[in-house]
């Protein structure tokens, strides 16, 4: 797909950001693939944005991501978005872009925004809302040290292709096995919320290529 043709995809395909509302009903979450779990803090669900940083070149469309750096005390070493928590009275679009000058330095002004994929639960209490940014020009990026150990592109066309979308999962202390959504991108293993946040950009964009409740029965047997 050329870069002209991506970008009209996303336009049509994404959300007006003027349509965010904090309070949105989550269209995926953490437990898709955990029917009947239930979240791990109690209250309401905290409103958070990511930006998902589509780097349009001459080498073709790729996604900016982060790997977190090992000192921090929750998620350490986890390959995410740049983004976090809305302070108060930002919007979902505001925080994403700040979250992103934050931990890698990446100029606003370089980033057009197109749209909103759709909101995102956690296990953790939180509402992701992500955030699409287009940027043609090359970003000089600085990682944050006490937030980002690295800085790589992933090419879009590898984070679309379902071929590289596998169900993994992990043993929970409490004896549950929960599942989610991962991907490998040579020796980057995206997984969680971020590999959940990137198979719902998809199904938006493209559709959905499998039923999940074919492949939670699946696990299930």
């Amino acid at each position: 797909m050329s870069l002209t043709s991506l970008k009209t995809r996303l336009t049509d395909g994404l959300s007006s950001p003027d349509r965010w509302r904090a309070d949105a009903r989550p269209a995926r979450s953490d437990f898709d693939l955990n029917p009947g779990a239930s979240r791990w803090v109690e209250g309401p669900l905290k409103p958070a944005a990511v930006l998902i940083p589509v780097l349009a070149t001459r080498d073709g469309a790729s996604v900016l991501l982060t790997r977190r750096a090992d000192s921090l005390a929750r998620h350490t070493g986890q390959i995410a978005f740049p983004g976090g928590r809305l302070d108060t009275g930002e919007t979902a679009v505001e925080a994403a872009l700040r979250e992103a000058r934050e931990e890698v330095d990446l100029d606003p002004g370089l980033v057009q925004v197109l749209g909103l994929s759709d909101p995102y639960e956690t296990g953790t209490g939180y509402l992701v809302t992500p955030v699409v940014g287009w940027i043609e020009s090359e970003p000089a990026l600085t990682a944050s040290p006490d937030e980002v150990a690295e800085i790589f592109r992933t090419p879009w066309d590898f984070l679309m292709d379902p071929a590289n979308h596998s169900r993994d999962h992990l043993e929970a202390t409490d004896g549950v096995r929960r599942w989610f959504w991962a991907m490998t991108w040579q020796d980057r293993y995206i997984w969680g919320a971020t590999a959940g946040i990137i198979r719902g950009l998809r199904a938006r964009l493209y559709g959905d290529e499998d039923d999940v409740a074919d492949a939670v029965a699946e696990d299930a047997a």
